[in-house]
């Protein structure tokens, strides 16, 4: 597991959450996905699968093409 990569997607997850003004439970609830799972995420712990990326994208309403650009800008 790359563990930058991981962290550097979990900062984007969180970014977005908070713009969002949602907490990991909200987005959880949106994304069909335990809200330890999103903290996971976020702290870059797990190597996250593309069927949950779709889903986080889908809780955040926002493209799965945006958080690939994100993470390309930073990563």
């Amino acid at each position: 597991m790359n563990v930058e990569l991981s962290q550097n997607f979990g900062k984007i997850i969180r970014e977005l959450r908070k713009e969002k003004k949602l907490s990991q439970e909200e987005l959880g609830f949106q994304s069909n996905l335990h809200r330890t799972y999103i903290g996971m995420i976020e702290r870059g712990e797990k190597n996250i699968t593309l069927e949950n990326i779709e889903k986080l994208s889908k809780g955040l309403d926002v493209s799965m093409k945006l958080i690939f650009e994100k993470l390309n800008k930073i990563h």
